[in-house]
């Protein structure tokens, strides 16, 4: 099972402006941070709309969560 404060580290980590949601754009910017400079917006968008339960086009704790306790 996945830990829920590494979970919120990790979280904490791609919200970049804080208000509790990450967007497409921190997405994108968390993972060329990391990286990955691959990931477009189009894919970021995709990514987050694969999670995003309530389809606002954002991803709040509560969606990143259930996504990563249900893959661990």
């Amino acid at each position: 099972m996945a830990d829920i404060d590494e979970a919120r580290k990790t979280f904490e980590r791609f919200d970049a402006n804080g208000d509790g949601f990450i967007t497409a754009d921190e997405f994108s910017n968390a993972m060329v941070e990391l990286g990955d400079y691959q990931v477009s917006g189009s894919v970021a968008r995709a990514v987050i709309g694969s999670m995003d339960t309530n389809k606002d086009g954002l991803l709040s704790f509560d969606e990143f969560w259930a996504h990563v306790s249900k893959s661990a």
